[in-house]
């Protein structure tokens, strides 16, 4: 199993360093801006001159990433109807499980924030809608299948049917920025030639040059891959290749690409508590085209904790005895007959 503790020095270094380089940001339950930032209009600015993106921020929604099926062909809620979705969701948040289901997290666990006026996370297609080639499409249900056990999907056979969220490694690229049931928290701190981003999920570290320099050379594939950055007026434009491939699932949990994807994302501060944040992914290994989402960040004025994931965390190991255990039912009855 690869273990993530094996980055975690470097990385924790790296970006402690970043943090004292970094102009502070003021606590308090209002952000001020940081000594030396000069304000140009809705824009502030750091002292070495770049747009400045610093400080706490969440892109936590209930809006999913792909629209449903009952909203097809509608782009924006009306706000009785996001009201109304919100109410459903929390009505339906402590729903007990069905018979012989454990369940899972209750709303006391969850984070799940408010739905926007989006019916999808996804803008572009305009069905909102992710652009699956087929065969991908089938494996990504084969995946989601077996990770419920669902109909007749077949028994997990070892950690590595897990996906990657689960091994507590990482949720992949653009998996790190998409919001689903909590911890969508990031902290973004800047030095010159450099912009870091600190995940609370699963506590990745994103330390994007920006600088001019190349990416790295094509045979060194990474699991957030290779991030290069510059600046496009007020918006901070990154993108990131050399996956490893390794992030093999598509949905809230973890989200990765093939090895030769393209994702570009877009950071623009529109006012002190909002980035508007988009994202493109082009990944000719498992969609027809490349797609866009809009996932807007607002300021968060509390502090971010640490996600120790491994910690106290029995499920993969459960998950395969009662796998070992299905088996043994299985062959009981097989038996028996």
């Amino acid at each position: 199993m690869n273990n993530p503790s094996f980055r975690v020095p470097t990385v924790v270094a790296v970006a402690a360093v970043m943090w004292l380089l970094a102009t502070p940001i003021a606590d308090g339950q209002r952000r001020t801006l940081p000594e030396g930032v000069q304000t140009v209009g809705s824009a502030s600015r750091t002292p070495w001159g770049d747009p400045d993106l610093q400080g706490i921020w969440t892109n936590t929604t209930t809006t999913p990433l792909e629209r449903p099926a009952g909203r097809a062909g509608k782009e924006l809620l009306t706000d009785a109807e996001r009201l109304e979705a919100d109410e459903q969701r929390a009505r339906n948040a402590d729903r007990p499980p069905r018979p012989g289901d454990p369940g899972a997290y209750n709303a006391f666990w969850l984070e799940p924030g408010r739905m926007s006026r989006q019916t999808s996370l996804i803008v572009d297609p305009p069905h909102g809608r992710l652009p699956f080639k087929v065969e991908a499409q089938k494996e990504a249900v084969a995946r989601s299948d077996a990770r419920f056990q669902r109909g007749t999907s077949p028994a997990i056979t070892s950690w590595e049917d897990r996906d990657a969220y689960e091994r507590c490694i990482t949720r992949g690229m653009p998996g790190a920025m998409i919001p689903g049931y909590y911890n969508h928290n990031y902290q973004v701190v800047q030095t010159p030639g450099y912009v870091a981003i600190y995940v609370e999920m699963i506590h990745d570290v994103r330390i994007i040059p920006v600088d001019g320099r190349a990416h790295l050379t094509h045979n060194i594939r990474q699991w957030l891959g290779d991030s290069r950055g510059h600046w496009e007026g007020k918006t901070l434009v990154i993108e990131t290749t050399n996956f490893n491939g390794k992030v093999k699932d598509r949905n809230i949990f973890a989200f990765g690409t093939g090895e030769n994807a393209r994702v570009v994302e877009r950071f623009t501060r529109l006012d002190t508590d909002t980035i508007d944040y988009r994202v493109t992914v082009d990944d000719p290994a498992g969609f027809a085209k490349p797609w866009t989402a809009s996932m807007p960040m607002s300021r968060l004025n509390t502090p971010l904790y640490e996600y120790a994931c491994h910690e106290g965390n029995y499920g993969l190991e459960h998950i395969l005895r009662a796998a070992r255990e299905r088996e043994k039912a299985a062959d009981g009855a097989a038996v028996k007959r």
